[in-house]
C-alpha cells in the first residue's frame, strides 16, 4: 500500500491506497475538502465533526440521486421497468453491468433459487 499525506479542511491526513489509484485518492480528497469548506464558509457549523458528517451526506446524497438517474437512463435504454427483465437470464449472459449491480443480482438470483425450492414454486 501506498502512503499520501492529504489535507482535508486545512488538518493533514495519512491515507493509505493500493498501487495505481493514487488519482482516484486524491480526487475523492478533493471532493471531500470542497464539500466541508462550503460548510464551513456557510458560517452556521463550526464543528469539524458536523462539517464532515454534513459534507458525507451531501455527498452521499449526490452519489444516489446519480445512481437513480443511471437506473432511470437504463430502464429507458431498455424500454421497461428494471422489474420486467429477466434476472436469470442477465445472470446468465454475464451482460455488461457495473460489479455492484452484478453482485447483488447474483446474490437475488441465488436468494430466488433458494425460496423457490426444490421444485421452482414460490407458494
Amino acid at each position: 500500500m501506498k502512503q499520501i499525506e492529504v489535507q482535508i479542511l486545512q488538518q493533514s491526513y495519512l491515507l493509505s491506497c493500493p498501487p495505481g489509484h493514487e488519482g482516484r485518492l486524491l480526487d475523492a480528497v478533493e471532493r471531500v475538502d470542497t464539500a466541508m469548506t462550503k460548510i464551513r464558509d456557510a458560517g452556521k457549523v463550526r464543528a469539524r465533526e458536523r462539517i464532515a458528517v454534513l459534507a458525507a451526506l451531501n455527498l452521499a446524497f449526490e452519489i444516489a440521486d446519480r445512481d437513480a438517474a443511471d437506473l432511470a437512463a437504463r430502464s429507458a435504454e431498455h424500454k421497461a421497468p428494471p422489474a420486467a427483465v429477466d434476472v436469470a437470464t442477465a445472470a446468465q449472459q454475464e451482460l455488461a453491468l457495473p460489479e455492484a449491480d452484478d453482485q447483488r443480482l447474483r446474490a437475488l438470483v441465488g436468494r430466488l433459487d433458494e425460496a423457490l425450492g426444490g421444485d421452482g414454486r414460490l407458494l
